[in-house]
C-alpha cells in the first residue's frame, strides 16, 4: 500500500511499484535524488500519490513544516517533553491546512495559477506562512491535554500572538529565499578570496538558494577555503587571468566601450578586474547575476556595471532600496545609495521602480514621498519638486497608493494623520518611504540601523537591465546571504 524511503536512488524500480496496490503511497525522501524518480512513478502509474524532498516536484516533504512549529508550541507552553501525542497533533494540522484554499501569495511564489487538495497537492508548500498559525497551537493544545504543559494558554490569544510574531520582516526575508530557491540562478561574486563571501556562498549552495560562481586564483581561493573548511563542492571557480572567455571578453569589451575612450590594449588591462569580468559574464549570459562590493566602494562597484550592463529600456537611472526591519515590520527605503540629488521626473522613477520590487515581494505598496513640508505647508522649490514627483507617478500609476510631500510623522503616525490630514491616501501606515535626495535617505537607514536597532537588508539595486547588487563595505555574512538571495530572485524577475 505505501513505501517510505529514506535511502538511495533506485531503490524503488518501476517493476515494485506495478506491484503495490491500488493508488499507492510514495515518500521518496532520498535527496537529491530520490528512490524513484517523481516522472518516471507517474509513468509507471498514472494512480500513484507520491512525494519527494525536491522543490521541483509536487509534494516537497521538508522539515520546515514540522520541527520548528513543533518546538515552537513545545516552548511557549513550556513543555517538559515532546511526546507522540504533540507529533500527531502536528501531522493532523499539517494534513488539515493542506485542505484550506491556497493564498495568492503561494501561488504566485510557486509561479501556479491554482492549487487545491488532491494527488499532487497532500502537504502544504514550505513557503505557506500559515503553518505556524496551525501547527504551533495543535502542539500547544495536545501538550496541555496530555499533562506535559507547565503553563495553561488560551488558544485564541496564542493564535493572535503568532500572527503578530510573525510579522513582515519575516514574510520579506522568507519571501526572497523561498521565492530564489524554487529556481536558484548562477550569481558571480568577484570577491572570490574573501572569507565572508566564502561563508555566504556556503549558505547559499547548502539552502539550494544559488549557484555561485567564485572569481579569483583558483589557489588563493582553495587556500582559504581551506582554512574556513569550507567545501567547494557545487560552487564553480573563475580565474580571469586563465579563464577561455578572457579572449572574447576583451572583444566585446573593446566594441563597448572604443567610443568612451577605452583602446584595445585598455580593454586587456581592464577585463582583469573582478567586476569588470564578473559584469561580463552576466552580459554575455555566463552568468545569471551579480554580488560585489564588500571591500570597494560603492561607485568603483557599481560603474563597471553601468558601463558594460546598462539600464533596463524603460529606465533612466538606477537607484537603491533598503528593507528596514524594526518593531517586526518591514519599511522600505529608496533612494539611499545612488542618486545625489534627483529632480521630480527621477524621484519618480525611483518610487515606481521601488513600487515595482515591493509588489515582487507580495506586498502591497504604500508610498509616502517625504518632506520637510506637509502638503504646502512650507511652500519652497525642494517640496514643489517632491509635490511634483507625486504628480507623475499618479498619471503613470494610477492604481499605486501613493501621497505626499509630507513629513515622516505624518507618514507613520496614524493618529496624527487622521487628525491634521484626513484627506491623505496615506493614513500613517506607509511602507515605501521616497526620500527627497541622497543625503536625508542615507543618514536616516544608517541612524535607524545603528541607533534604532534596525536590520537592514540591501541595497538592493534597481533598474538594471540584468541582476547587479552591489555590497556595503564590510558588511555580514548573512546580509550577503540575503543579497545574494535578492540577485536570484531579480534574475528570475528580468527574464520573467
Amino acid at each position: 500500500d505505501a513505501f517510505i524511503g529514506l535511502s538511495v536512488k533506485g531503490a524503488l524500480t518501476t517493476d515494485m511499484l506495478g506491484d503495490m496496490a491500488a493508488t499507492p503511497i510514495v515518500f521518496a525522501l532520498a535527496n537529491p535524488d530520490p528512490e524513484i524518480d517523481y516522472e518516471t512513478a507517474q509513468q509507471a502509474r498514472d494512480d500513484v500519490i507520491i512525494a519527494t524532498g525536491r522543490s521541483d516536484f509536487p509534494n516537497q516533504v521538508n522539515n520546515v513544516l514540522g520541527f520548528p512549529f513543533i518546538f515552537r508550541g513545545a516552548l511557549d507552553v513550556r513543555a517538559s517533553t515532546i511526546n507522540k501525542e504533540m507529533k500527531i497533533a502536528a501531522v493532523h494540522a499539517i494534513a488539515e491546512l493542506t485542505r484550506e484554499e491556497v493564498p495568492p501569495a503561494v501561488l504566485r511564489a510557486y509561479g501556479l495559477k491554482n492549487l487545491s487538495f488532491g494527488r499532487n497537492y497532500i502537504i502544504p508548500k514550505p513557503f505557506d506562512q500559515r503553518v505556524l498559525l496551525w501547527v504551533a497551537p495543535a502542539v500547544a493544545k495536545a501538550a496541555m491535554e496530555s499533562g506535559v504543559a507547565r503553563i495553561k494558554i488560551d488558544l485564541n490569544d496564542y493564535r493572535d500572538a503568532l500572527e503578530r510574531r510573525l510579522g513582515d520582516s519575516r514574510e520579506v526575508i522568507r519571501t526572497i529565499v523561498e521565492k530564489a530557491k524554487t529556481d536558484p540562478r548562477r550569481i558571480v561574486f568577484p570577491e572570490g578570496t574573501q572569507n565572508k563571501i566564502l561563508q555566504a556562498c556556503k549558505i547559499l549552495k547548502e539552502e539550494g538558494v544559488a549557484h555561485p560562481i567564485l572569481l579569483g586564483r583558483e589557489t588563493e581561493i582553495r587556500s582559504v577555503a581551506d582554512k574556513l573548511g569550507i567545501n567547494l563542492d557545487g560552487i564553480t571557480l573563475e580565474d580571469p587571468e586563465a579563464s577561455s572567455r578572457t579572449k572574447s571578453y576583451i572583444q566585446e569589451l573593446f566594441k563597448l566601450r572604443q567610443r568612451k575612450g577605452v583602446t584595445l590594449k585598455e580593454a586587456e588591462e581592464l577585463i582583469l578586474d573582478p567586476d569588470v569580468f564578473g559584469a561580463m559574464m552576466v552580459h554575455k549570459g555566463d552568468a545569471d547575476g551579480l554580488v560585489s562590493g564588500l571591500t570597494h566602494h560603492y561607485p568603483d562597484t557599481i560603474r563597471p556595471a553601468l558601463q558594460i550592463i546598462g539600464t533596463r529600456d524603460d529606465v533612466n537611472h538606477v537607484s537603491g532600496l533598503y528593507v528596514m526591519i524594526i518593531k517586526n515590520r518591514a519599511y522600505f527605503f529608496s533612494d539611499t545609495t545612488v542618486n545625489i540629488t534627483p529632480d521630480a521626473e527621477v524621484l519618480a522613477e525611483i518610487t515606481l521602480e521601488s513600487a515595482r520590487l515591493v509588489r515582487n515581494l507580495d506586498i502591497e505598496p504604500r508610498v509616502a514621498m517625504l518632506s520637510f513640508s506637509n502638503f504646502g505647508s512650507s511652500p519652497h522649490p525642494l517640496s514643489a519638486q517632491v509635490r511634483r514627483a507625486v504628480e507623475i507617478v499618479r498619471k503613470r500609476a494610477p492604481d499605486l497608493r501613493i501621497d505626499g510631500e509630507m513629513q515622516a510623522d505624518s507618514a507613520l503616525d496614524p493618529a496624527l494623520s487622521q487628525e491634521d490630514f484626513p484627506f491623505s491616501a496615506i493614513q500613517g501606515d506607509a511602507n515605501v518611504l521616497i526620500f527627497p535626495d541622497l543625503q536625508s535617505g542615507n543618514i536616516a537607514y544608517k541612524l535607524l540601523r545603528e541607533l534604532g536597532g534596525a536590520e537592514a537588508i540591501g541595497p538592493i539595486l534597481m533598474g538594471m537591465r540584468k541582476s547587479v547588487h552591489v555590497l556595503q563595505r564590510g558588511t555580514d555574512v548573512n546580509t550577503i546571504v540575503n543579497v545574494g538571495a535578492i540577485a536570484v530572485l531579480d534574475a528570475q524577475n528580468q527574464e520573467g
